[in-house]
């Protein structure tokens, strides 16, 4: 085919990696790659579906789109057309206060399924962590136990992932996720950071947000520094609803139907923390969430930004 032909050709494909000023893209009929330039604030991102038609690139409208916000309040698109948020956490070193229940809350909010990838099994200190682990969040999501380090219980992982599904993983710094993805992807060889002695954290080496394709179906995004989550996509009446062990309860379930959860008469969810079916710790992280949305939503710039975002 000559150049010129090649040119007019409009080809349909998903971004598979943005480097800023350019970005990959995998086409759907010849599973060939070809990088094309975008500007630097285009707005694509890692799971676009798009038209390429030589320098030109069309983006198709998202399904879904998982954001976070940045310390300035800017809100940045992490990746496209996701079914599946993977939430990584472990023992060592441990997930910062709060950080699980907001990544489940989250990913609710953005339509997307949370589950948990609890990694590094091999380790003495996992057991009683993945016990309070279930015990917390069995009947809320899905949890994997594993470990990058031996390779067990990855098969349970990509089994999953043979469903179709696409998924993101997120985590703190030093969890293993590149560790978990290189064994998920036989030859990726993602870096993945030493973990220092002192503080028990890997250093951040994923640069690239780059989308993964799993032999025999499903897909990973691994995202450079998504360490943390602000609640772009959730209002304050959303937020009970998405939070983890509060959703069975709430519906219907209060008194008044604007209940907050706070100290209002007839409250289901004070009643499940005076039966100690949920925790002071994740009680008192669901009202520094409910705090923050406060906040937030009295920013009439944010939320008229939130509403346009929902329609």
């Amino acid at each position: 085919m000559h150049n010129r032909d090649k040119n007019n050709l409009k080809r349909k494909g998903v971004i598979v990696a943005h480097y800023g000023v350019a970005v990959e893209v995998l086409f759907n009929d010849t599973g060939e790659r070809s990088t094309v330039r975008v500007k630097r604030n285009s707005g694509h991102v890692v799971g676009d579906n798009v038209e390429v038609k030589g320098e030109l690139l069309n983006r198709q409208r998202r399904f879904s789109e998982l954001s976070r916000m940045d310390t300035r309040g800017g809100i940045h698109v992490v990746g496209a057309n996701l079914d599946v948020l993977c939430i990584v956490i472990t023992c060592e070193p441990l997930p910062p206060p709060g950080f699980t229940d907001r990544a489940i809350v989250a990913s609710r909010a953005a339509g997307l399924t949370p589950i948990l990838v609890v990694n590094k099994s091999d380790l003495t200190c996992f057991m009683e962590y993945f016990q309070d682990i279930k015990r917390s969040y069995s009947g809320s999501v899905t949890i994997f136990s594993v470990s990058a380090e031996t390779g067990s219980n990855l098969d349970q992982l990509k089994e999953f992932f043979k469903e179709g599904h696409r998924g993101v993983f997120v985590g703190p710094t030093g969890v293993g996720k590149s560790s978990i993805l290189n064994r998920l992807i036989p030859h990726l060889n993602l870096s993945t950071g030493e973990i220092s002695e002192t503080k028990k954290r890997g250093r951040h080496t994923t640069t690239v947000s780059t989308l993964h394709l799993l032999e025999g179906g499903g897909e990973l995004v691994d995202s450079p520094g998504f360490n943390d989550f602000g609640l772009v996509d959730t209002s304050i009446n959303e937020l009970a609803a998405f939070f983890p062990g509060f959703e069975k309860k709430v519906a219907n379930s209060c008194r008044f139907r604007d209940c907050r959860h706070r100290d209002e008469p007839g409250c289901a969810v004070t009643d499940l923390l005076e039966q100690k079916q949920i925790s002071e710790e994740r009680y008192a992280t669901y009202l520094n969430l409910l705090t923050e949305l406060e906040m937030i939503d009295s920013d009439p710039k944010y939320r008229e930004r939130r509403n346009r975002r929902k329609k």
